[in-house]
């Protein structure tokens, strides 16, 4: 053992180390908030000034993440700043920036390599940088590694590099960050263990693994494994409907089995940051080593063709009431990307609505978690939400229920609206006219 490595994982033994977490999004408030409640300080590294300067003054922007809990870190010695500098005096960097789609749907690296370079000139020996952006198999190896020994440091020896793959599923009471296992990689033996070393105080159970590229490619078919499953029940939602049976008690009927059948239930499409974009990040990758990844991008089709689908099932219905998508008001249900959420990163609903949008509908929406329709890259919409009663609920010719949040009262929704459209199965059992199942 390196007497780098042994310095560092004594400090991080004794929590004496400082832990920087740079990108305080989704993934990286979670861990801020573990590391500082067990005891060690930590530096939250973010290019977003409104962001730092919220959390400083201890106000979350996430909506599961309260605002005591971002107090109790502040009191605890946690400090956002956008001075990438300050990592200079950190002992471990956890990287938990996002790793988008271009247009192409191809990987976009642009916000790791673009921290990595900034935080280049602040590095020092006996550091352990350990890079949790879901990505392909190669990247901290072929991007990261590189550009940190271009500084004359050695990974291995100087500074060490693991990859660990975030888990967070955002709104789930049954998983926290320290009962999810951590699976870690280090590109050599002493990169592994101070990986471990970061994790072991943090997480009930560090999982090991033999390379950087065997991490990364975990996190992959976690989410491939999905994304599969997912585009699957969604294909066999439309045999379904095509032959007038209800997949909700197909499904229900077929998870009575003990073994052999894990359930998936469909929906308008994937959403969030990890099930829509993952794949991609291997068929790219793939087709470097001439491999056409076909099962991967078959699912791929079926969930993107998903929206279209819920389109069209929603022109018919329409059509049935002699009124067309131009002109319609519609209500959009819910657009954050899964239920009791806040999050609409890649949420299908924003896909709806564009495809509506472009169709001459007048759309509103109503999300109780998402007060106000977020700044995006690629959509923008002036709306807020809209709150439901009886008698706004009877003024839109459609609601389209995308996202089946808890706070939504079903029964309210259904006495009053001339037609809804359940993308989600919530009124599965129903056989009003009323109701469209898509």
């Amino acid at each position: 053992m390196s007497i780098n490595l042994e310095n560092l994982t004594e400090r991080l033994a004794n929590k004496s180390a400082t832990i920087a977490v740079v990108g305080l999004g989704y993934v990286g408030l979670p861990i801020v908030i573990r590391y500082t409640e067990i005891g060690f300080r930590v530096l939250g590294i973010d290019i977003d000034q409104a962001k730092v300067d919220r959390l400083n003054t201890s106000v979350s922007y996430i909506e599961h993440i309260s605002d005591s809990a971002i107090g109790q870190a502040v009191t605890d010695g946690f400090e956002a700043s956008v001075d990438f500098s300050r990592v200079n005096d950190a002992d471990a960097i956890i990287l938990c920036v996002p790793t988008p789609l271009n247009r192409h749907r191809e990987p976009d690296l642009d916000f790791v390599l673009e921290t990595t370079e900034s935080l280049l000139p602040h590095l020092r020996k006996g550091q352990v940088i350990s890079l949790e952006s879901t990505t392909y198999p190669g990247t901290t190896e072929e991007e990261l590694l590189p550009r940190i020994e271009s500084t004359g440091h050695r990974v291995g020896e100087d500074i060490f590099l693991a990859y660990s793959p975030e888990r967070e599923d955002p709104g789930n009471p049954s998983f926290v960050t320290r009962t999810i296992p951590k699976v870690c990689g280090g590109y050599s033996e002493n990169c592994l263990q101070a990986g471990i070393a970061l994790y072991t105080p943090a997480v009930d159970q560090v999982v090991p693994v033999s390379s950087l590229k065997v991490a990364e490619m975990t996190k992959l078919l976690e989410n491939i494994h999905r994304a599969v499953n997912i585009g699957l029940v969604n294909e066999m939602k439309i045999v379904s409907d095509k032959m007038g049976i209800n997949i909700h008690e197909v499904i229900d009927a077929a998870k009575t089995k003990p073994f052999g059948f894990t359930p998936y239930y469909p929906g308008p499409g994937l959403g969030g940051h990890c099930i829509p974009i993952d794949p991609f990040y291997l068929t790219w990758k793939a087709r470097q080593y001439d491999i056409n990844t076909r099962f991967i991008e078959l699912a791929g089709e079926v969930n993107t063709a998903m929206p279209a689908w819920v389109i069209d099932k929603l022109t018919d219905a329409l059509n049935d009431l002699e009124k067309s998508v131009k002109g319609a008001k519609i209500m959009i249900l819910g657009i954050a990307y899964k239920k009791n959420v806040d999050d609409t990163r890649e949420s299908p609903s924003v896909i709806l609505m564009e495809i509506l949008r472009a169709k001459g509908a007048i759309l509103s929406y109503s999300d109780p978690h998402v007060r106000t329709f977020p700044a995006k890259r690629n959509h923008s919409f002036d709306l807020n939400h809209t709150e439901l009663n009886a008698q706004n609920i009877g003024n839109y010719d459609a609601l389209l229920l995308v996202t089946d949040h808890d706070k939504f009262d079903y029964d309210l929704i259904r006495k009053h609206a001339r037609l809804i459209i359940d993308t989600r199965g919530r009124y599965s059992t129903e056989k009003l006219t009323t109701i469209i199942h898509a």
